[in-house]
Order: structure tokens, then sequence, then C-alpha cells
């Protein structure tokens, strides 16, 4: 995770700049301020998925943190008349990093340009899902990371049309998120699973095929090995992570 804090400076207009690359460029140098996990690669398939949407599409994200997905997003709501839903409860605690979380999530889409097209739900995905009606084309899932709250964010695609992207961070790093997709997707009739790009992983709402199964399954390997280093850098075994590729000090995102 980052630890310096700098202004975030707003995106250029895009009519400023000529082609998707340019703007993606420009977007990822505002976003790449914020703090958080988020890469560039994963970024821009965040980034390419909305914009393929329709002009005026709204796009919910679950688990904002900072802000640095939900600003990436905000720029491709700008840019083509859309809505961005983010909901975070931004709980208390070191864990979570509550009320100055939010502070500073507040204060980075002011500053990218951004807070006119967000709108902040302040509360829990699994508590706001029951009550909620409007239908959204593009969920972005980065929530708790546990099987059972992770298995109910899946539930959000009910809102979704067919063939919708899905983006789900931490996917094959974290072991109830994967469980969940092991457990929920693997043998759902309206998920396929299309590709990742390091820990992002990108389904769709349609019926999937026996070859998209079995890329799930393809992902257990990689999974185990991301497993695995986890339990090295708690035991401060690093050297021992770098035989198998890993020369950081963090987790495997």
């Amino acid at each position: 995770m980052r630890s310096r804090r700098s202004r975030v400076i707003p995106v250029t207009a895009p009519d400023e700049v000529t082609t998707p690359d340019e703007q993606f460029d420009r977007a990822w140098e505002v976003a790449d301020r914020i703090p958080g996990w988020l890469t560039r690669d994963q970024a821009r398939l965040l980034y390419d998925e909305a914009l393929a949407l329709p002009h005026g599409a709204t796009l919910l994200e679950i688990g904002s943190h900072q802000g640095r997905s939900t600003v990436v997003l905000g720029q491709v709501a700008s840019a083509t008349g859309g809505t961005v839903i983010a909901i975070d409860p931004f709980v208390e605690g070191r864990l979570f990093g509550g009320a100055p979380t939010r502070t500073r999530f507040l204060a980075h889409l002011e500053e990218a340009g951004v807070a006119g097209v967000v709108r902040h739900v302040e509360d829990y995905s699994t508590r706001a899902r029951p009550g909620w009606s409007d239908g959204f084309d593009y969920l972005y899932i980065d929530g708790k990371h546990d099987f059972w709250t992770f298995s109910d964010d899946l539930r959000w695609r009910s809102f979704l049309p067919r063939n919708a992207p899905i983006l789900v961070h931490d996917a094959y790093s974290s072991i109830g998120v994967t469980l969940g997709i092991l457990a929920r997707v693997l043998f759902a009739r309206d998920l396929t699973y299309v590709r990742r790009e390091g820990s992002m992983a990108l389904f769709r709402t349609a019926r999937p095929r026996l070859a998209d199964r079995l890329r799930v399954v393809r992902e257990v390997p990689w999974w185990l090995r991301n497993v695995g280093i986890k339990v090295l850098l708690r035991l401060r075994l690093r050297p021992v992570a770098r035989l198998v590729g890993h020369d950081s000090p963090y987790d495997p995102y």
C-alpha cells in the first residue's frame, strides 16, 4: 500500500485527448496518486469494461477504500454521462480505516473532479442489497473478502442485464473470495469466467460453457501459489517467496 499523500490533480477534459490509451493514461495519472492496491493493468481492465458500456451507464462498486478504483470509474462516468454508485460503510477501526478513510475518499473524489458523478452509499453491501430496487450495468466487487460476504455480493448480479461485466478484485489470491468463486461461480448457470488481470477477474452474466467452467478450475494452482506466498510472508520468509517469483513485502494482489 502506498504511504505518500499528495494532492490529486483532475484529469484533462476528455475532448483534449485523442485515443482511448491517452484517455486512460490521464485517468490513471490521477488515480495512481491515491493509496490503494489496484495495479495499472487492473485499472485498465476496469476502465475498458466500463468504457464499452452504452452512454449513461450506471456502475456499482462494492468497497471503495480511499477511492483509487472509484476515481478510475468516475473518469469514465464523467466522459460518458454515467454514474458510479460506491457502497462502503467505512467501518471504524485500524483494519478498515473508519472515518479518516471516509474523509480521504471524499477529498480524493473532489480533487479528481468526479464527485458529481459518484453517489456514495454508506452502508454494508449485504445490508443494502435486500432493499435495493434500481438496476445498473456494471458490478465491481472489492468488499469484505470472507466467503459469506463475497457470496452475498455476487447476488447483486440480479440487478444486471444479460452479458454485463462483473469484476472481482483479489480473485484467486484471497482464500474467502476464491472459495466463493469455486462454490458460487463454478456451478452457476448465469456466470461465465472470461479472464483475469493479476488478481482482478472478469466474469459476465451469461450462461457458461464447459470450457468456461474449466478455466475457473485451471486458476486453482495459481491461487494455491498465492496462498503459499502469504504464509511465507507471515512467517517472515520473504527470501523463500522470491524463489517463486514474489519479490515484495506485500501480499500478491
